[in-house]
């Protein structure tokens, strides 16, 4: 326990812990509006999309986020317009753009001159050597995504749920909607940094699911998913440590766990009633 505790002590794991708190949050308002559209599908299509930017960028021999940042957040405007004035199914949109960015991912790094990239922290994340300037980063979109769904909080609730009637209502959607998938891309990718390509998908989800046990609100789910986030997200650092495994894996594990637990806690209670 001790050994443990004295984790706290070491700058690397403060960086973690906060890393993961904010990403916990982060992903409590943006994984909220993803599972409300019942898009969950989008996030796991931009981050394997975002690969295609992580490949050109180390190809240019540019920063690879700097890359995912604009692929991903093409790819999630490119959603929006296929889905809308393309007249093509979302989850179709979603299949194509997020074929496309893995084949120009894999391309540009095999055609990447000399020494090729260890992409494991991009795939698996890597939270423990997350820095101050990711940090800032990251408080920074969480900052913009808590202003703005502060001030759009209905136009986002109605436009995720019934875009068609907040259309008849005058509200902007088609801005919202650009606007959030923006956002989700930004999420994202920072995401990436701390929980990998194939991890991602997961945190936006995982821990929604859970807060859906208690509540159907769209409010009551982004706190409830924040919380279990953010404990998951301890718990899991704390067990990595322990067993020394990778972090991201182990949060996406105790996320998944918790949810099972509580959802197994609330159909024992049921069937005694």
């Amino acid at each position: 326990m001790e050994n443990l505790l004295s984790l706290f002590e070491y700058r690397f794991f403060q960086n973690a812990l906060l890393a993961a708190i904010l990403t916990s949050l982060l992903a409590a308002m943006i994984g909220t509006y993803i599972v409300s559209r019942k898009i969950v599908f989008i996030s796991g299509g931009i981050t394997h999309a975002s690969f295609g930017g992580i490949g050109m960028a180390y190809y240019f021999g540019i920063n690879p986020f700097l890359g995912a940042v604009v692929f991903a957040i093409s790819t999630a405007l490119g959603i929006e317009w296929i889905a809308t004035k393309g007249k093509v199914r979302e989850d179709s949109a979603i299949a194509i753009l997020w074929s496309l960015g893995m084949a120009l991912g894999i391309i540009f790094v095999f055609l990447t001159p000399g020494y090729t990239p260890n992409l494991m922290s991009f795939l698996f994340g890597s939270i423990l050597s997350v820095g101050t300037a990711d940090l800032w980063i990251l408080s920074g979109v969480l900052i913009l995504t808590i202003v703005f769904f502060i001030l759009f909080f209905r136009p986002i609730v109605y436009t995720a749920f019934d875009p068609e009637f907040s259309k008849t209502r005058g509200l902007p959607v088609a801005l919202v909607r650009n606007i959030m998938a923006i956002l989700i891309a930004l999420a994202i990718v920072l995401s990436i940094r701390t929980m990998g390509i194939i991890l991602v998908l997961s945190l936006f989800t995982i821990p929604q699911n859970t807060a859906f046990l208690f509540s159907g609100n769209f409010k009551p789910i982004i706190f409830g998913s924040a919380i279990f986030g953010v404990t998951g997200s301890l718990i899991g650092l704390l067990v990595a440590s322990w067993l020394n495994i990778p972090g991201g894996a182990a949060i996406i594990f105790v996320l998944t766990l918790q949810f099972f637990l509580i959802k197994g806690i609330k159909l024992l209670a049921s069937q005694k009633k």
